[in-house]
């Protein structure tokens, strides 16, 4: 079993969602009630100089989260991917295929003039990165070509396709590690960028991404936990409908990572980057910074967004345990949640999301694998 006390902070988070959930159920007047409750945890995002989410409504898609989350300045390319994510945007609302088509022409104009993008490629890069864009135009292009037949799973998938390329042109623009991790934490371990982790689980195979840019201690903790073998065999501890599934608790009476050189509990600091800040928070909540009009750049607005969990009274001592969140439109609303800026993010399922819905309390983690970007990890400093 778990540690009470970090049991306690999620489970009465979760108590109070299922009374929201009620409340929301039962009339308008709570409805407006909830609203203003949460007020605290809306706000309208803004793009900032390097990375950042667009403004309008949350966006739910992890991979778009991640693709946002990258540390770039090239509007262009920006402009392309929003124009390409609002595709599904229109898609759901009754299908307004004029603004679907409207969507698609701006991309193509985008990539009429691949000279803006490549400015924000390093030059050693760049004739990677015209070979994809002229891969996107094409795929633009083709895509233009479906959308007149209104087949919309083709769109959609087509559309997918075409932002994972988007995606490999915007890393190539990321030329260098942001900012410096605070000297105290170089007995840490650290990711300086992204790693791909696969879960094999007796309920079926997840892969993440989890993202250093954004939260290098964070993601370094765990990919070294992954690579040490730390979450092979664990048991799924928690699995709450529309919540959270919590694993990494060991066995015994220790309830985090134990440093087999050091034989020291390791904990990680609350690692939190705010959307237009250039270097993450430590050590501190947004609410107790009086930060109530903003969102962190990895927020809980995704379905698998994956969290570490942490005791109600230290939010420096996270060590191994962590969650995916279950994302519920009522229960965690996007932007309306009680868990942005309270729990470090630090990446989201990418595949195998079907497989969280069928983890129940008591399933196992088979085996944990660093699949991409192991060299990204930095080893801590001893002393």
């Amino acid at each position: 079993m778990g540690s009470p006390r970090q049991k306690l902070m999620l489970h009465l988070s979760y108590l109070m969602f299922k009374l929201i959930k009620s409340c929301l159920h039962n009339s308008v007047i709570s409805l407006l009630l909830v609203i203003l409750f949460l007020a605290t945890g809306t706000v309208g995002w803004t793009l900032p100089s390097y990375a950042g989410l667009p403004a309008g409504n949350a966006i739910t898609d992890g991979k778009a989260l991640l693709r946002y989350a990258l540390p770039i300045d090239n509007q262009p390319v920006r402009d392309l991917q929003g124009d390409l994510e609002d595709i599904s945007n229109q898609m759901r609302a009754n299908r307004r295929w004029s603004a679907v088509s409207k969507d698609v022409s701006k991309a193509l104009r985008v990539l009429d003039k691949p000279a803006k993008i490549l400015e924000g490629v390093p030059e050693q890069r760049q004739a990677q990165a015209e070979t994809l864009i002229a891969k996107l135009k094409d795929g633009v292009t083709g895509l233009q070509e479906i959308v007149s037949t209104k087949d919309k799973e083709k769109i959609l998938q087509e559309r997918s396709q075409i932002l994972n390329v988007v995606g490999e042109l915007e890393e190539l623009m990321v030329e260098k590690f942001p900012f410096e991790v605070p000297e105290e934490y170089s007995n840490l371990a650290q990711l300086k960028g992204r790693a791909t982790i696969d879960l094999e689980t007796n309920k079926g195979n997840i892969t993440m991404i989890v993202d250093g840019y954004s939260a290098p201690i964070t993601a370094g903790n765990f990919v070294d936990l992954v690579k040490r073998g730390f979450y092979d065999g664990l048991e799924f501890t928690r699995a709450e409908e529309s919540y959270v599934v919590q694993t990494g608790d060991p066995p015994g009476k220790e309830f985090g990572f134990i440093d087999p050189k050091t034989n020291q509990y390791r904990s990680i600091p609350l690692e939190i980057l705010v959307e237009g800040d250039e270097e993450p928070l430590y050590g501190v909540t947004f609410e107790e910074l009086g930060l109530y009009t903003e969102l962190p750049i990895l927020p809980f607005s995704a379905y698998g967004a994956v969290a570490m969990a942490r005791s109600e009274v230290d939010v420096n001592n996270a060590s191994s345990q962590f969650f995916f969140l279950l994302f519920d439109s009522e229960l965690t609303p996007a932007g309306r949640n009680i868990l942005d800026g309270r729990y470090s993010v630090f990446g989201y399922v990418t595949k195998g999301k079907e497989v969280l819905g069928k983890i129940e309390a008591g399933d196992k983690i088979v085996s944990g694998k660093v699949v991409q970007g192991m060299e990204n990890f930095v080893e801590p400093k001893t002393t």
